[in-house]
């Protein structure tokens, strides 16, 4: 099987991008709730790079992944300083 390694960019992104619209416009994207992003794959994620975040932030939260946004918050945060 191939490994397959996340890209920290992208993760970097979920972490410090805000909804731009809609009824959680304002909140991290890695803060959605999975209902909300549930809605989204029903309609359909966006187009472009907001669509494959959301698209991301789905998978990893209905997989049970949740510690890998925690730990790039934390290195985030540690490096940022």
């Amino acid at each position: 099987m191939e490994q397959i390694t996340p890209d920290p960019k992208v993760l970097i992104d979920i972490i410090s991008t805000k909804m731009p619209f809609g009824k959680y416009k304002g909140t991290l994207i890695s803060e959605l709730p999975v209902y909300y992003l549930e809605w989204f794959k029903n309609k359909g994620f966006p187009p472009g790079k907001l669509g494959m975040m959301l698209s991301s932030v789905y998978e990893i939260k209905i997989n049970g992944l949740n510690s890998i946004l925690t730990l790039v918050k934390v290195a985030h945060k540690t490096s940022a300083k």
